[in-house]
């Protein structure tokens, strides 16, 4: 009787019950959590421009978006990793989840060494590519360096908090990425301002934080789940749940990191453009993911509801949920294209410090036009994973190599000839074509033909 109560106080079952309560149930503390997880990035920018200047900040910007990537792929695997999880909840099969939470630290670990070390080996060649000027390579070197360092914490985090949402528990990952936000600020202003180690101290900050809000994580699972207890027995791979999560952890990786190497692309010419244009654009990079923060808590709402209701065979829900969605959507973009258009130089000024007429026109720019075109992101983020939940792991990488493609030809093409405008053009352009394969095979499944 105890072990029932626990689980509904913790978890929450999307296969029953109201379903935009549930979804909305589940969304919020996705929410929050990844707002707090964006203040903490937007923090570090904030202080390193006000306390090292814009050239620190430059340095940084110059090489955000390689340490997104690559971050972005250990953290796509650990949240395909989840997917499998949320369908065996479904099913009502606790062994299954066991075993595939034991495969995944297994797998996770040995993934995320290896590509620590093969981005430390070929960290000078990608700076190279990404055209990083002299007078900013050392302080990018450094910075991206223990970023990528600290990658295993931010993986381990990554994965605790999925396989806790695959089972319905949003809160307590919220909570501990709040206790490492508020304890990343404090060491980021304590390194720069009273150690003076400069974009440094901002690397180490993020970095302790991940490992605080990981360790937090594992123990909160071990501790409140009995289906977590993991056992040496259960560490060893096995063919079946190793294929599974190997499918849908690389998929959701690929699919992550295809969309930032396509934003890596653009800002091998954005470096070229000049230090001004750097940082106008790594703060509107910032603003823009505030800007889209709903459609990827949307989308991981979609990924866990469409696993758990596949998993227990209820499609029609899947269907419905996807409706609502898009009514949430819907309202959210109104909202930041008002909202863009009315304070965007003012949101620039706010993250970068800076007064510069030509930094906020600049970013401002960006924002005022992508806003026009949010729609279209948040169908993908929806559809996208919706359809990995439902165990289509190719669909979302034809889509996401699309935008792969599509920007390194923007970025190659129409930049020489258009400046900046080029890269305004290139994200919306590219999110046109990229939703096509998406809405296809979402009006392809079986729950969305007209009954004959």
């Amino acid at each position: 009787m105890e072990n029932k109560t626990k689980k509904k106080i913790h978890t929450l079952d999307l296969t029953v019950g109201n379903i935009p309560k549930g979804m909305v149930r589940f969304a919020l503390p996705v929410f929050f959590g990844t707002l707090f997880q964006l203040f903490y990035s937007l923090a570090d920018t904030r202080i390193v421009g006000s306390f090292l200047g814009e050239g620190a900040l430059a340095s940084v910007g110059a090489v955000s978006v390689l340490a997104n990537l690559m971050i972005g792929f250990m953290n796509g695997m650990a949240l395909g990793f989840a997917i499998p999880v949320a369908r065996y909840f479904g099913s009502g099969n606790r062994q299954g989840i066991k075993k595939n939470v034991g495969n995944i630290i297994t797998l996770g670990a040995g993934m995320t060494l290896a590509f620590t070390f093969f981005s430390l080996i070929f960290m000078d060649s990608l700076m190279e590519w990404m055209n990083v000027v002299p007078r900013l390579y050392k302080d990018a070197k450094i910075y991206i360096s223990i970023l990528i360092c600290g990658m295993a914490a931010t993986f381990a985090y990554n994965a605790g908090a999925g396989i806790l949402r695959a089972v319905g528990d949003t809160l307590a990952p919220l909570l501990f990425l709040v206790c490492s936000s508020v304890l990343n600020i404090v060491m980021d202003l304590c390194f720069i301002r009273v150690f003076h180690m400069g974009v440094e101290g901002a690397a180490y900050a993020t970095v302790i934080a991940q490992v605080v809000s990981a360790g937090l994580c594992w123990v909160y699972m071990m501790q409140k789940y009995e289906m977590f207890h993991i056992y040496p027995g259960d560490l060893l791979p096995e063919r079946g749940y190793m294929g599974e999560l190997a499918s849908a952890g690389f998929s959701m990786a690929c699919m992550n990191s295809l969309v930032q190497f396509g934003t890596v692309s653009l800002q091998t010419s954005i470096n070229t453009l000049g230090q001004d244009i750097i940082v106008a654009h790594t703060a509107a990079r910032k603003v823009t993911e505030i800007f889209m923060i709903l459609f990827s808590v949307i989308g991981s709402t979609m990924a866990t509801f469409a696993g758990q209701n596949y998993g227990a065979g209820t499609y029609d829900r899947i269907k419905k949920g996807l409706v609502f969605a898009i009514k949430v959507n819907l309202m959210w973009c109104a909202l930041v294209f008002v909202f863009s258009h009315l304070c965007s130089p003012w949101l620039i000024s706010l993250i970068t410090g800076t007064k510069g007429a030509k930094i906020l026109q600049t970013g401002a720019l960006y924002l005022k036009v992508d806003t026009c075109f949010y729609l279209i992101p948040a169908f993908i983020t929806m559809l996208r994973n919706m359809l990995q939940g439902i165990g289509d792991h190719i669909t979302p990488v034809v889509s996401s190599t699309l935008e792969l493609l599509g920007k390194v030809v923007f970025a190659k093409l129409l930049t020489p000839l258009f400046g900046y405008w080029g890269i305004i053009w290139a994200e919306p352009a590219v999110w046109a074509v990229m939703v096509i394969p998406l809405a296809v095979q979402t009006l392809r499944l079986p729950l969305f033909q007209k009954p004959s």
